[in-house]
């Protein structure tokens, strides 16, 4: 649960959160800055002791006597944002083998490349990964808001913009400039960050669009290595999310680039320059803002059970193409998501073309748009995007 205002809002991870600390010794919960880790830990966990490694004290103080600390906390402790000391990873690991506890250690990141390399070489096996997205659709649907689809596109889903009521635009631009000001320098050694914003300002204008390392480069004026490089970053520092094509031989040539979201809708928005829900009606990448925003609510589905999502898109040199395909097992379910609220059967076309296209392996579809009508016509699912939640569920009976 977290509290916002007078109501509690149950973070749907909680569940699979706690299943994992009954298992395994150290939990690791990755996220973007202000997604509600701290808050899901302490809520969950109020009596195991918590140290927030931001604050320069707290780090000076475990990197001056890390055995000390670890010996007055036998039975484990919570670490906030431990990218910042990762050599304390060695010691853990060392605890954990000699105890056989599960439950001792709590760790958050923001941070997916400074982490990985640690976890990898010294708790492989030894912790359990979380990934903690920022509110899911379902997880507001307790404070009964009476947002239109727009306003949703334009603050996305930061729990600060709910707890303290806050403007969102106010909200994505600390984030941008912390950010950019703080993370980005820590991790790239970047001393003129205007290069990096005018780069992350053009990743939002290609939202939901096939990535192009060449273009970037060229409107940009950097390397095509150093964008690559950026790219990254910005992946494994939870600002963007990336959808790779699926391809097997279908007998046409398919395109083979990645398509590029946000990892928060209101990002994107904010850093396409919108500000009123207005502005976001009228706006061309209104469509893209909305896959964006369907997208990630799938994917939180599928981090919030702990499954990993096999997630895909498809796209021919013929202009064919499917928005989202989603892989279980041998099944290919496809997914077209369009922003009218108005059903037309002809939204259903790309859908049919992929059943031609793969035959039995298809076994349903979905159209997931802004409209309140829902039906089943054959096997394809007419969908409100508020309800994307019930294709994870319908998938897992595949």
């Amino acid at each position: 649960m977290e509290l916002y205002g007078f109501m509690l809002i149950h973070r749907e991870i909680t569940a699979h959160f706690k299943l994992v600390m009954e298992q395994f010794s150290v939990v690791t919960i990755l996220g973007p800055r202000q997604s509600g880790k701290t808050t899901l830990v302490k809520m969950n966990y109020p009596d195991k002791p918590y140290f927030n490694l931001e604050e320069p004290d707290i780090r000076a103080l475990l990197q001056a006597d890390p055995r000390k600390f670890f010996a007055d906390n036998p039975n484990g402790v919570i670490l906030d944002e431990i990218q910042r000391v990762p050599d304390l990873i060695s010691y853990i690991q060392v605890i954990v083998d000699k105890a056989q506890k599960p439950g001792m250690f709590i760790l958050t990141g923001s941070h997916q490349l400074q982490l990985h390399e640690a976890i990898s070489q010294s708790l492989a096996g030894r912790t359990a990964i979380l990934d903690l997205y920022p509110f899911s659709l379902h997880e507001l649907s307790c404070l009964k808001m009476d947002k239109s689809l727009d306003q949703m596109l334009l603050d996305g889903f930061f729990p600060a913009i709910y707890s303290k009521k806050m403007n969102s635009t106010l909200v994505h631009r600390n984030y941008i400039k912390t950010y950019l000001e703080r993370d980005v320098r820590q991790i790239l050694n970047i001393k003129n960050l205007d290069s990096f914003q005018r780069f992350i300002q053009l990743c939002a204008g290609r939202i939901g669009g096939v990535l192009s390392i060449e273009g970037l480069s060229n409107d940009v004026g950097m390397t095509s290595a150093t964008i690559k490089n950026w790219l990254s970053v910005l992946g494994a520092s939870f600002i963007t999310q990336t959808l790779q094509p699926y391809y097997e031989n279908f007998g046409k040539r398919v395109i083979k680039s990645p398509k590029l979201y946000f990892a928060d809708v209101g990002q994107a928005s904010y850093l396409l320059g919108l500000e009123e829900a207005t502005q976001v009606s009228r706006d061309r990448l209104r469509g893209s803002l909305f896959e964006n925003l369907v997208l990630l609510e799938l994917i939180k589905s599928y981090k919030n059970s702990g499954k990993e999502p096999y997630l895909y898109y498809y796209r021919d040199n013929h202009q064919n193409e499917v928005d989202i395909i989603v892989k279980v097992r041998h099944a290919l379910i496809p997914i077209e998501i369009k922003s009218t609220s108005t059903f037309n059967i002809s939204l259903l076309n790309n859908l049919r073309f992929y059943q031609s296209l793969v035959g039995e392996r298809m076994p349903m579809g979905f159209l997931v748009y802004a409209g309140e009508q829902e039906q089943k016509i054959g096997n394809f699912y007419v969908m409100n995007y508020k309800n994307i939640g019930k294709i994870y569920d319908l998938c897992q009976n595949v």
